[in-house]
């Protein structure tokens, strides 16, 4: 990566940030640094020492194991817990596919709240998370800026792998496998620069696909070309949530995505993430885990020392404002993203914070002790500001990866910033 001296911190902010992030844009690869009108993209350099960067992501790479044999057993049960879980039932055949060596998920990321010794995990982003391209890409270009050490240098590399190995996979398994695709909302900038920067990253012979272009037909599933024709999609990276895709239907009402659900599900079309990582995201997996965790069943002792270690106590079932007291928590939604549909509640039972964002609002939930984000403070374009600090660290093919910061408020939501890491010595 070539290096820019522009930046400085006796250089103004403003000008800071368009020395860093210009050459970004002009290069194509990451043009959201700012989104909805607002600064997304910050201009200055968080700075994380190595022992804590060393525990975030030991703590990945246990709750990855756990993830891992929990989903395994979960997609083997029968349909009572999936609907317990609040999967679909559009998706049970496809969760139950067995492919371990992919397990829990191909590109994950886990949220955390550090504060001080404690790293505890609030969800794992494991069917559709963002945020890889400022991870990936950006953090580096920004650490050369201002000459500090990149923490996650050669990361992009684990991508490539972790693509090779689930395409390597899904032919050993039979699938047809030689017309890859990767998909999103093409008019949607930050999903369609992600999946276009996967592509890129992967090395896999493949083309980006619109959603707005793939049919179902013939028991299979096809991109239709602007000039009519149609070519078959064996492998499909998609940037579209599977609890989405099972509700999605055509302009004749036709169930569409519970098609491609059925075509996973009988070999007919592979898909990264795997339908494990689905059985993944579902929050309410994370309750399961603590039930069993708390009955002190399923797990191994050093499994069990691990989630009591970085999980939270979370409940289907709202246990924390009971007759003998109450304590502070969390509800959220059990398949929402960006703290939509989360509300904050203290010990004496107040509204703390509401998200005011109703999109996830009809799903069941999930209740979470709740733990406070450290606050800290930034500069913006609009001066200096104080916010809420969220640790994500991506697992990449099962190993941790790349770690990323986002400042926000008590509920991180998709106005929060994205702010670039770098080692402090």
């Amino acid at each position: 990566m070539r290096r820019h001296n522009k930046t400085a911190s006796a250089v103004p902010y403003e000008a800071r940030r368009e020395a860093i992030y210009a050459p970004l844009r002009q290069e194509g690869v990451f043009t959201w640094d700012c989104m909805y009108g607002e600064e997304y993209a910050l201009a200055g350099l968080y700075r994380i020492d190595r022992q804590l960067h060393s525990r975030i992501l030991q703590a990945a790479e246990a709750l990855t194991r756990i993830y891992a044999r929990t989903v395994q057993i979960a997609r083997q049960a029968d349909d009572t817990l999936l609907e317990q879980l609040g999967l679909p039932p559009a998706s049970f055949a496809a969760v139950r596919l067995g492919f371990e060596e992919l397990l829990p998920t191909v590109i994950g990321r886990f949220d955390f709240a550090v504060n001080g010794d404690s790293i505890k995990m609030l969800e794992f982003n494991s069917d559709t998370p963002t945020g890889i391209v400022e991870a990936f890409h950006v953090n580096g270009w920004v650490c050369s800026a201002y000459e500090a050490e990149n923490p996650n240098a050669d990361c992009d590399a684990m991508l490539r792998k972790a693509f090779g190995k689930a395409v390597d996979v899904y032919r050993q398994a039979g699938y047809p496998a030689d017309h890859i695709y990767f998909s999103a909302l093409d008019w949607h900038e930050e999903d369609a620069g992600t999946t276009r920067y996967l592509l890129e990253q992967s090395g896999l012979h493949a083309d980006f696909a619109p959603l707005s272009q793939l049919r179902v037909l013939d028991e299979r599933l096809w991109l239709s070309s602007e000039d009519g024709l149609l070519q078959p999609v064996d492998v499909l990276y998609r940037l579209h949530a599977l609890e989405k895709l099972a509700e999605d239907r055509d302009e004749d009402g036709y169930p569409t995505g519970e098609h491609v659900l059925r075509l996973i599900a009988e070999g007919k079309l592979a898909v990264i993430n795997p339908p494990s990582g689905f059985l993944a995201q579902t929050k309410a997996l994370q309750a399961l885990i603590w039930n069993l965790h708390e009955a002190g069943q399923f797990y191994t002792p050093e499994e069990h020392a691990a989630i009591g270690a970085y999980m939270l106590p979370t409940y289907l079932e709202n246990r924390f404002s009971g007759i003998a007291g109450r304590t502070a928590h969390v509800v959220k939604p059990i398949f929402g993203r960006e703290g939509s549909g989360v509300s904050i509640y203290g010990a004496d039972g107040s509204a703390l914070e509401l998200s005011g964002e109703e999109e996830y609002s009809s799903q069941p939930m999930v209740y979470q002790q709740y733990t406070e984000l450290p606050q800290i403070e930034i500069e913006t374009l609009k001066g200096m500001a104080s916010g809420r600090l969220l640790w994500g660290c991506f697992m990449i093919g099962g190993s941790a990866s790349a770690v990323i910061p986002r400042v926000g408020g008590h509920i991180t939501s998709n106005l929060s910033y994205y702010l670039p890491v770098g080692f402090s010595s």
